[in-house]
C-alpha cells in the first residue's frame, strides 16, 4: 500500500487486494485514531472484496466520520464497484472516479481557512 499524507489533514492511500488488505487497513485506522484526517482510499488495484474487507472499510468509515471527517473511495473498477452495489453499500460511501476529483471535493467542501 502506499500512503500519502497529502496535508495535515488528508491522507490518500492505495489499496491492495489481500492479504495485504488487512494490515493496510489496520494501518490507516491506526492512523485515523491518532489525529482526526479526511481519508483517500484509491482502489483502482483492487479485483475484489470480501465481507472482511467491507467490514474493515465500515469500521475505518465510521472513525473517519466521528472525527467529523471525511473518507472518499475512488478509482473502483466494475467489478468492485458492483460489489457495493449488490450489497447497498454504495449508498453509504462516497465515490468518485478519482484521487485529483476526491481531494478536489474535500478541499472545497473544508472552505479556505481549512484547507492546507
Amino acid at each position: 500500500m502506499t500512503i500519502q499524507n497529502w496535508s495535515d489533514n488528508i491522507i490518500v492511500a492505495e489499496l491492495t487486494d489481500d492479504p495485504q488488505f488487512a494490515e493496510e487497513m489496520a494501518s490507516l485506522m491506526d492512523m485515523v485514531k491518532q489525529k482526526c484526517v479526511s481519508v483517500v482510499l484509491n482502489l483502482s488495484v483492487i479485483s475484489h472484496l470480501n465481507s472482511s474487507n467491507l467490514s474493515a472499510l465500515l469500521r475505518l468509515r465510521k472513525q473517519v466520520l466521528a472525527g467529523k471527517c471525511r473518507m472518499i473511495l475512488c478509482g473502483a473498477g466494475s467489478r468492485v464497484h458492483g460489489i457495493f452495489g449488490i450489497t447497498g453499500l454504495d449508498k453509504v460511501f462516497e465515490f468518485t472516479d478519482d484521487p485529483s476529483t476526491a481531494l478536489t471535493s474535500i478541499q472545497i467542501a473544508a472552505g479556505p481557512d481549512d484547507a492546507d
